[in-house]
C-alpha cells in the first residue's frame, strides 16, 4: 500500500490536506471521494509531485505504445460499440470473452482490429483502461479517465453506460443542429443556381432579341443586361477573387488570434449565438460532470473538459478556472472571475458545491442547455427559412420582371 498526499474540498468549498493509503493513485481517489471531500490533487508521498491533474499521467501509461492514424469515429458510432461492450459485460462475460465477442459484432465505423487489440493487450496482463490508452484516435482521455475510475471502483459496466448515454447524447445534438441547417442550406445552394443559369443561359438568348429591337430598354433590363456582360466578361475574375478570398479566410481563421475572434463573434452574433451558446455550454456541462461523477479529480476533469469544447474562448475560461481551482478557490469562483459563463452556470455550481453534488448540478445545466438549444433551433429556422425564401424569391423576381418588361415594351412597339 502506497501513500498518497491529497489536497481536496469539502462540501463547503474549504481546502483540506491530508494523506491516504490506497494500492494506487485512483484508489486514493476512491477513498477520498467516499470521505464526503473533493479531490483536487493527488499524488504519492515522496514521489516527483506528480498529480492527477497533469494530462491523465495518472490513467494512461507512457509505456503503452499509441496507435494513430485511423480517423476517429462518430459520435454514434463509439456510443454504439460502448453499449455493446456494456452489454456484454452486464450479462456476465469475462472482460477478455466480451472483447472476443466484440471482434465479431457490427460496430460501425471502429474496426475488429480495435478490439483485437484491446483483447491482445488484456491478456497480456494490462487493464482495459491501458489497453484503449493505446488507441488514442478511437477512445478519447475523458473516454480512458472514465474507465480507468470504473475499474479502480468495480463499476465498469456502469461507467460504460453513462459513456454511451454520454456520447448519444452528444450525437443527438450536433444531429439537431445538422437537421435544423440542411433546409436553409439547400435554399440557398437552389437559388444560387436558379440566378447562375439564368444569368449565364437565359438572359443571353433574350439579349440578342432585344439588342435586334431598335427600342430603349427599361431600367431593369438595362441592369441584368450589364451583370449579364460582366459575368461574360470577367466570370473568371470573380472565380479567382473568390478562391482568393477563401483562401485567406482559411489562413486567418487558422491563426490563434484569427480563431479566437471568429469564436467570440459566434458567441455574440445574433441569432448565430442562441445555437452555439447553448451548444457550448451544454457540452461544457455534459462532459464535466460526467468526469466529476465517475471519481475523476477536478484538476484532471477540467483539463479534460478544456480540450473536449471545440471554443477557444470557453478554453481559456476553463484554463484560467483551473488555475484558480488549483490556488484552492472552488470552482464556481474562477467560473465567475472568467465573465464567460453564464450567471445561471456560475450559481447552479455554486449551489452544487454547497450540498456536495456538483456533478447532479452539471448535469441538469446539460439538460437545461439541451432543452434550449432545441427550442432556439425551431426559433432560428423559423425566422430563416422564410427570409431566405423571400430574398431568393426577389432576386429571381427582378429577373423576370426586367425580362417581361423589355418584351412588354418590345410588344408595344411592333404593335405601333
Amino acid at each position: 500500500m502506497a501513500v498518497f498526499k491529497y489536497i481536496a474540498r469539502d462540501a463547503g468549498g474549504k481546502q483540506m490536506v491530508g494523506t491516504v493509503s490506497a494500492a494506487d493513485q485512483a484508489g486514493a481517489v476512491e477513498k477520498i471521494s467516499a470521505q464526503g471531500l473533493y479531490p483536487v490533487k493527488v499524488s504519492a508521498e515522496g514521489g516527483s509531485g506528480s498529480s492527477s491533474s497533469m494530462k491523465s499521467a495518472a490513467v494512461i501509461s507512457d509505456e503503452v505504445p499509441r496507435r494513430k492514424g485511423r480517423a476517429k469515429p462518430k459520435l454514434r458510432d463509439l456510443a454504439n460499440y460502448t453499449r455493446q461492450l456494456a452489454n456484454l459485460l452486464k450479462a456476465g462475460m469475462p472482460i477478455t470473452a466480451s472483447l472476443s465477442s466484440m471482434i465479431n459484432l457490427e460496430s460501425g465505423g471502429i474496426p475488429p482490429a480495435v478490439s483485437e487489440g484491446l483483447l491482445h493487450e488484456v491478456r497480456e496482463g494490462r487493464n482495459l483502461s491501458s489497453a484503449m490508452a493505446s488507441h488514442p484516435d478511437i477512445f478519447p482521455d475523458m473516454y480512458i479517465n472514465m474507465v480507468k475510475a470504473g475499474e479502480s471502483g468495480g463499476s465498469l459496466v456502469e461507467v460504460l453506460l453513462r459513456l454511451a448515454e454520454h456520447y448519444e447524447r452528444f450525437a443527438e445534438v450536433r444531429q439537431k443542429v445538422v437537421s435544423a441547417l440542411v433546409y436553409p442550406a439547400f435554399v440557398i445552394g437552389l437559388g444560387f443556381i436558379l440566378i447562375f443559369v439564368f444569368m449565364s443561359y437565359i438572359l443571353p438568348k433574350f439579349m440578342k432579341i432585344f439588342e435586334g429591337q431598335n427600342i430603349a430598354l427599361p431600367l431593369s433590363t438595362q441592369i441584368l443586361q450589364g451583370m449579364s456582360d460582366f459575368f461574360a466578361t470577367w466570370w473568371w475574375l470573380v472565380l479567382i477573387v473568390g478562391v482568393l478570398f477563401s483562401v485567406i479566410m482559411k489562413i486567418y481563421f487558422s491563426s490563434a488570434s484569427g480563431r479566437e475572434r471568429l469564436h467570440a463573434w459566434l458567441l455574440e452574433a445574433p441569432l448565430v449565438k442562441k445555437i452555439v451558446r447553448p451548444t457550448m455550454f451544454g457540452q461544457f456541462a455534459r462532459t464535466l460532470g460526467a468526469l466529476l461523477r465517475n471519481g475523476v479529480p477536478v484538476l484532471t476533469a477540467l483539463k479534460i473538459t478544456e480540450s473536449v469544447v471545440q471554443n477557444v474562448v470557453l478554453q481559456e475560461a476553463i484554463a484560467l478556472t483551473r488555475e484558480g481551482v488549483t490556488d484552492g478557490k472552488t470552482i464556481a469562483q474562477p467560473l465567475a472571475r472568467s465573465g464567460v459563463f453564464p450567471k445561471l452556470i456560475v450559481d447552479l455550481v455554486h449551489i452544487g458545491e454547497q450540498t456536495g453534488d456538483v456533478p447532479a448540478a452539471l448535469e441538469n445545466l446539460a439538460e437545461t442547455y439541451d432543452n434550449e438549444l432545441t427550442v432556439n433551433l425551431r426559433v432560428v429556422t423559423t425566422l430563416i427559412e422564410p427570409i431566405l425564401i423571400v430574398f431568393i424569391a426577389g432576386a429571381v423576381g427582378f429577373m423576370l420582371v426586367g425580362v417581361l418588361q423589355a418584351m412588354f415594351k418590345i410588344t408595344s412597339a411592333i404593335g405601333q
